[in-house]
Parts: C-alpha cells; structure tokens; sequence
C-alpha cells in the first residue's frame, strides 16, 4: 500500500482546471520529486493534497485512510506538511515564535522539545537568530526557517514547493543536503523543484508534468539518462 495515492485528480481555480487526471503514489521514507515547466500543476497538486484547495474529481488517500474531503486541519494533524513557495515566514515575530507556531497543533504539542532540538540541529544559524524578526533573515535563513516550522508540525509527510528559487548555489547545496538528512531521519519527502539535477540526483522517484497532466514517470536513475527530458529541463 502506498503512503500517499493521488488517484485521477482533476482540479484549478474557479472553473479552469489546472490539473487533469493527475495520478501519483509516494512510498513511505522515500523522496520524490515533481518536475515542470512554471504552470505546469505542481504546486496545485501540493495545494490539492494538504487540502488547501479542493479536488473537482478523483482521490487522495494518506497512510491508508481517505483524505479527499477532509479539511486542512484534519490533514495537517494525520502528518501531512506543507513548505509554500515563497516561504511565507511572518516576517514580525521572532525566529522562535515563527518556529512555536509550526507547533501549535494536538499532533506536535507532545514533541516541542524534540523537534525544537532536530530544527537547531539541522539549521544551527536559526539557533543563533531565536530572538531576531523573521524578515530581517536572509533568503536562504528563511528558507530554512519555513521548513523548520513545518518540521515542528511533526510530520511523517513533508512537501517542499520550490524550496531552492532564488537562492545562491552555495546555500541550494546546504538546502539539498537537509533534505536528504530530514528524510534520513525517516520523514517522507514530496519535493517539486525546478532544479532538475539536483532533485533527480536526491530522490528515488520522479514525476514530469506538462500541461498539468503526467508526461513522464521513472526511477530517478532513468530520468537522469533520459534524452528527451536532458534536452528539455537540462539544457543539455
């Protein structure tokens, strides 16, 4: 049984449809990317799966239970989190408070003190910013940040949307690198990144969308020998 199913989900905005048909499945403790061009349906089937937008058609299943049509809460609570794209710290309140947030729900309250302690240990440079405002923190700091407070929801499933735009190649690296630590701790990991190499060379599983369908699917090691997919999202 898989983790995560996505069966045939279709959804969008209003009456435009974003995504058709979209079918998937994340093993447990694996890590599995989603690639695509801008407008492709990636980040909608993340919003589709942590139930911030609701599915038109189709099914999603999580760790063996129905979730199509439960609320995000409920979804969140089962262990299911989301890292946005664009970060979305509160760039007001403290790194600590942003981080306290992150753990606010009935699932995480009992392990504060261990993931406060995986957060510093995964992002030391948080440790030493407890105290300072989130929006004076560098783009990469909150990047961190973002997925420091997801990871303090406790969560058995973490989905990153573009977790690398925008920051400098030295700090994409350490990015990566914490993803693979995080899944090493035993974390199952959806990732949809633009950054092609670095995420086939990371995950076990790949997806590629075109026009909000499933184009392309195969082990990792299959996509990185893929002509088709070199000449399009490689430059190669």
């Amino acid at each position: 049984m898989s983790f995560l199913k996505v069966e045939q989900v279709s959804t969008g905005y209003g009456n435009l449809n974003v995504i058709f048909d979209v079918s998937l499945e994340v093993e447990e403790k694996a890590i599995v990317t989603l690639l695509g061009a801008n407008g492709t349906g990636k980040s909608t089937i993340l919003k589709a799966i942590c139930g911030t937008l609701k599915i038109k058609s189709g099914g999603i299943s999580f760790s063996g239970h129905d979730i199509s049509q439960l609320p995000t809460r409920d979804r969140v609570n089962m262990g299911i989190a989301l890292v946005p794209e664009g970060r979305y710290v509160f760039p007001y309140l403290s790194v600590k408070d942003n981080l306290k947030v992150g753990a606010l729900t009935k699932r995480a309250k009992p392990f504060f003190k261990q993931n406060i302690k995986r957060v510093h240990a995964l992002f030391p440079r948080l440790k030493e910013r407890l105290h300072q405002a989130a929006g004076t923190l560098s783009g990469g700091e909150q990047q961190m940040l973002a997925i420091g407070r997801a990871l303090m929801a406790n969560p058995s499933l973490l989905m990153l949307d573009e977790p690398s735009l925008g920051l400098a190649p030295i700090l994409v690296g350490e990015l990566f690198d914490a993803i693979v630590e995080i899944n090493r701790q035993g974390t199952t990991i959806l990732l949809c990144e633009q950054n092609v190499h670095k995420s086939l060379k990371i995950c076990n599983f790949g997806y590629v969308l075109e026009n909000g369908a499933v184009a392309l699917e195969g082990a990792s090691e299959d996509l990185l020998s893929n002509t088709d997919l070199k000449k399009a999202y490689m430059g190669l």
